[in-house]
């Protein structure tokens, strides 16, 4: 396993957490007994991951920090965002950040509590990675699954705990026989939630592991609840090609590069990192189509 690429992974998963849901207290997770995880907070996870908009999400955390400062899960979110922009000092800060409210929550909320603690764990296993001290890092990954074994014991069956353990267990079981990978996805597709966010994961998942017809069934449903987020709309184009280069399928070329264009529409709404990826592959496809209607029975790209 890279451990370069690990907590990326759980950054990603932490992007995602969102879904409008006013009547819920602002918990996107829990149709039952819903905690009040803070409209702010939830307002710029919706901007994140609903709508794929990273400049609108960080006004609306800002708000969220500043009203919400109990909240762990704003402070994990800007610590994700502080790593996506590779400021990695202020990742440490808003990991100490997490754990501090993570804390604090516990004694009236274990199950979040020790979730956040968790994560505020992993954070900074992140930060310490990109500071070249691997063996401390790694020391801290028994922090996190410590706590998050500690978070289960309130609920196993807890959508929130679910979500977030389960994005790091797939990540985790791409690198394990795919009979793991089976158990894993089996959990996350029953307990995790919100969908969406459910299926996303899944379609990345079923990607990397090369079974791109059921990633293209999870990605569909994906985004026929969240249809204007462009890094979907990226991800959609990133299986065409794959399908289009595999076949050598000029028309599923043509279809990925709409999707590529399509995302690249909202490209300063995304990441600095995405939109350097995307728009690497745009132009990749775009070789790819000239070189294919060139040689019609060409036998390789590269």
């Amino acid at each position: 396993m890279s451990l370069q690429i690990f907590p990326r992974s759980f950054c990603l998963a932490l992007l995602g957490l969102a879904l409008a849901s006013p009547a819920f207290a602002g918990d996107p997770f829990r149709p039952y007994a819903p905690r009040n995880i803070g409209s702010h907070t939830e307002a710029a996870f919706n901007a994140i991951f609903r709508e794929g908009n990273y400049k609108s999400a960080r006004d609306l955390l800002a708000v969220a920090m500043a009203t919400e400062p109990n909240e762990p899960l704003a402070f994990a979110m800007q610590a994700s965002l502080a790593y996506d922009a590779a400021d990695f000092e202020a990742m440490k800060l808003y990991a100490e950040k997490t754990r501090q409210a993570a804390e604090q929550l516990k004694p009236q909320d274990p199950l979040r509590g020790n979730l956040y603690l968790a994560v505020s764990y992993f954070l900074e296993g992140g930060y310490l990675l990109k500071k070249g001290n691997y063996l401390e890092a790694v020391s801290k990954a028994g922090n996190v699954f410590d706590y998050l074994d500690t978070a289960a014991k309130s609920n196993p069956d807890d959508p929130e705990l679910n979500l977030l353990r389960g994005y790091l267990d797939l990540f985790l079981s791409k690198y394990t026989p795919f009979s793991q990978s089976d158990q894993v996805i089996n959990r996350f597709q029953q307990y995790a939630s919100p969908e969406y966010l459910k299926n996303r994961a899944l379609a990345t998942t079923y990607r990397d592991l090369k079974k791109y017809d059921q990633a293209m069934e999870y990605l569909d449903k994906a985004l026929a609840e969240t249809p204007e987020n462009p890094e979907l709309q990226y991800l959609k184009g990133q299986l065409l090609r794959i399908k289009g280069r595999e076949q050598k399928d000029i028309t599923l070329l043509q279809s990925a590069q709409v999707y590529y264009q399509v995302a690249l529409q909202k490209q300063d709404q995304l990441s600095q990192a995405v939109i350097v990826q995307l728009n690497h592959e745009n132009n990749a496809i775009q070789y790819e189509i000239q070189k294919l209607r060139d040689n019609p029975n060409l036998k390789s790209f590269d």
